[in-house]
């Protein structure tokens, strides 16, 4: 059982910041960060029967074709993934009038559409990435117990060993999308690789406007770098939570996300909203 102060929930009976019922949910859930999006994906879908807004979490639930899908919006930052996953785990599987897990848990199939920056030339705007690998530099998953399990260890510690990363910054984590779903989508439409999750947009996406970023030359670095044939594709921040936080509790977790920019050819698409669109179009047709 849990006490008030764990499994929050409103007048109405809905989790705290979600401000959803368990049956407002899909078992098939399309996370974007922008709420905005979540009105123009909405538009893919027929009989809709759920929308609710709470704060930077909006959420639709319609039908795409046959199945049944939830859009619903992270916001910005890891710190809003784990929000989002632990309150849509819980209205899957604990009953939030009790506290009380369920004894068969429910696994979600969570895909997260985004926006990114390319760190390589061959990773150009307007392209779209399956991320194969998300590494952390966040430190969120620092925060939960028994996750050594889930993580590419060998691949946080030689990046970490070749960026000479710093003790004053979380270690980096890795960890790897769910091979099922990313199995749907293996066709030479997206670029697949491992994708960095940023705790910030500018100084730790080593972007300058006045403050310095620790390191100036940690993108040249991050290019350069391989693993197992595998390059560093591109960074946003979202994946890392999303893949640790779903593999912990069973959830299915995949990131395909648009290039709008490129920090090499210094490329950028501003009206990049027909891009969203389209992949959008793409994972609802597969899923």
């Amino acid at each position: 059982m849990q006490s008030r102060t764990e499994l929050i929930t409103n007048r109405d009976g809905s989790i705290f910041h979600l401000n959803l019922l368990p049956g407002d949910i899909s078992d098939k859930i399309i996370i974007v960060g922008d709420p905005g999006r979540v009105d123009m994906l909405s538009s893919l879908l027929h009989d809709i029967r759920v929308r609710k807004e709470n704060r930077e979490f909006k959420s639709v639930t319609g039908s795409f074709e046959n199945n049944e899908v939830t859009i619903i919006s992270s916001g910005i930052g890891t710190d809003n993934i784990d929000i989002l996953i632990n309150e849509l785990d819980a209205l899957a599987n604990i009953d939030l009038k009790t506290g009380i897990k369920k004894e068969d848990p429910v696994s979600l199939t969570l895909i997260r559409i985004g926006t990114s920056g390319g760190l390589r030339s061959d990773v150009p705007a307007g392209s779209f990435v399956l991320t194969d690998t998300a590494v952390g530099f966040d430190g969120l998953l620092h925060f939960y117990s028994e996750y050594d399990w889930i993580l590419d260890t060998l691949l946080s510690s030689l990046l970490a060993d070749y960026l000479e990363w710093p003790d004053t910054l979380a270690f980096p984590y890795a960890v790897r999308a769910n091979e099922q779903l990313a199995g749907l989508f293996n066709t030479g439409k997206y670029i697949k690789g491992i994708t960095i999750s940023a705790p910030g947009f500018y100084g730790p996406q080593s972007r300058k406007l006045r403050l310095d970023p620790f390191d100036n030359e940690i993108n040249k670095k991050l290019s350069e770098f391989t693993y197992k044939g595998k390059t560093i594709c591109n960074y946003e921040m979202e994946s890392s939570a999303i893949y640790g936080l779903s593999a912990l509790l069973g959830h299915k977790a995949l990131t395909i996300c648009a290039v709008i920019g490129n920090r090499v050819s210094g490329e950028f698409i501003t009206d990049y909203k027909p891009l969203i669109k389209d992949l959008a179009l793409s994972i609802l047709q597969v899923i």
